[in-house]
C-alpha cells in the first residue's frame, strides 16, 4: 500500500490520488493531447497481452505478461484525461450504467447468440 493511495479507492479518490502525485511528483499534467497519445500506446500493450494470453499468438523472449500492471496504466492515464478535462468519473460512470441499464434492460438477455456457445 503506498503513503498516497489507501487500500481501497473510489473513483473520486483514485482521481484525487493521480491529481496530488502529479503535483507532488510529476511537475505538471502532461498535455490532453499527448496524455491522450499515451492512453492509445497503453491499450495497445494490454491488447498485445490479451493477444498472447488469449489469442493464438505466444509471447516473445522476454516480454511482459503484467496484466494488471497494464491495465492500471490504462486507468492512470484515463484519470489523468478526466482531471484535466474537468470529468468527474463517478458521476460520469453513474450516469452511464443509469443510461445502460435503461437501454440495455432486455437487449442482451433476449440475444440469443449470447446463448449459442453453451448449446455447443
Amino acid at each position: 500500500m503506498s503513503a498516497l493511495a489507501p487500500e481501497e479507492l473510489s473513483l473520486r479518490q483514485a482521481q484525487e490520488t493521480v491529481d496530488q502525485w502529479i503535483k507532488t511528483y510529476g511537475v505538471r499534467y502532461f498535455s490532453e493531447l499527448t496524455n491522450m497519445a499515451i492512453l492509445t500506446e497503453e491499450v495497445g500493450e494490454v491488447a498485445r497481452i490479451m493477444a498472447r494470453r488469449y489469442g493464438d499468438q505466444s509471447n516473445k523472449n522476454g516480454e511482459s505478461d503484467a496484466l494488471a500492471d497494464e491495465l492500471a496504466d490504462v486507468l492512470w492515464v484515463l484519470i489523468c484525461l478526466a482531471n484535466q478535462t474537468g470529468v468527474d468519473l463517478s458521476e460520469a460512470f453513474r450516469r452511464n450504467m443509469a443510461k445502460k441499464t435503461a437501454r440495455d434492460s432486455t437487449r442482451h438477455i433476449n440475444n440469443p447468440k449470447l446463448y449459442e456457445s453453451e448449446q455447443k
